[in-house]
């Protein structure tokens, strides 16, 4: 295809001048830290696929700091986007409140048959696994959608909305017949998929709820935004967003505004609006 892998950044950046990188590699904030310090030493601004840097100020905010004083030291900038965090759940909604006069609530629902999604993604949600498997999976943190209460804290800094706590539960799809369209097949009373609910509250007011649920053998998928206020509006991208394509294709198109921004860890709303560009 063209393209030369090799083992280091040393050895990418031999004889080339670049100005961004575009770093996948995990989700946890903890574990990419050091990997953003390297980026950054070299001279590179960020883009980010670590679901847990989309806006990690309110649930790692002592990383944030030392990511952002990091990039701020050696005059580059950072930030974490794609589908889900980054753009549906929360980045998205905020765009949308724009024609608001309040707000009041905001709901968002993301649909997905994974049937059509890579075979890690339907690891990652338990598709295949007994109800024991998926329970000891949740318990030992493995198995959930990294990053709903990222995007809940994104959408409530966007709104300038103190919550006060936030909820998330995680429970299994159960399949309640065989279904073979994912990359295994399903059995009756196993997981097909995860369902993910988070709530957010201020005072005893729920002021957030962000639905997630990606299953094998899904009806309908759809990515739907509400939100309650003056005026309330609704918007559905009917079949919904692939999260395989649109992740590549925002991560590239954010290549443009992160080398544009001032130095310093960043979120999708401190950025002009990554769009897309026809290459030159």
């Amino acid at each position: 295809m063209g393209t030369t892998v090799c083992k280091d950044l040393r050895s990418a950046l031999k004889g080339k001048k670049a100005d961004a990188a575009v770093l996948t590699t995990v989700s946890s904030l903890s574990r990419i830290e050091e990997q953003i310090e390297e980026v950054a030493r070299a001279g590179l601004n960020i883009v980010s696929t670590c679901e847990e840097l989309a806006f990690p100020w309110r649930t790692h905010p002592r990383i944030a700091d030392r990511i952002d004083a990091s990039c701020r030291k050696y005059g580059v900038a950072c930030v974490g986007t794609g589908v889900n965090p980054g753009y549906l759940m929360d980045y998205l909604p905020c765009v949308l409140s724009s024609i608001c006069q309040s707000v009041v609530r905001v709901k968002v629902a993301r649909i997905q048959d994974a049937s059509e999604r890579r075979v890690p993604f339907q690891r990652k949600i338990g598709v295949g696994l007994t109800q024991a498997e998926f329970k000891a999976k949740v318990a030992d943190g493995s198995l959930r959608h990294v990053g709903l209460v990222e995007s809940m804290h994104m959408i409530a800094h966007s709104m300038n909305w103190k919550l006060d706590r936030t909820t998330e539960a995680v429970r299994p799809v159960i399949a309640e017949r065989a279904v073979t369209s994912g990359y295994v097949r399903v059995e009756k009373g196993c997981a097909r998929g995860v369902e993910q609910i988070g709530r957010g509250y201020i005072g005893k007011k729920e002021v957030l709820l962000l639905y997630f649920r990606a299953a094998v053998g899904e009806e309908e998928s759809f990515d739907a935004v509400e939100i309650i206020g003056d005026p309330t509006l609704r918007s559905i991208i009917p079949g919904g967003v692939n999260g395989d394509d649109a992740t590549c294709a925002i991560a590239v198109n954010a290549l443009r505004a992160i080398a544009a921004a001032e130095p310093g860890l960043k979120t999708m709303l401190d950025l002009p609006v990554p769009g897309y560009f026809e290459k030159p």
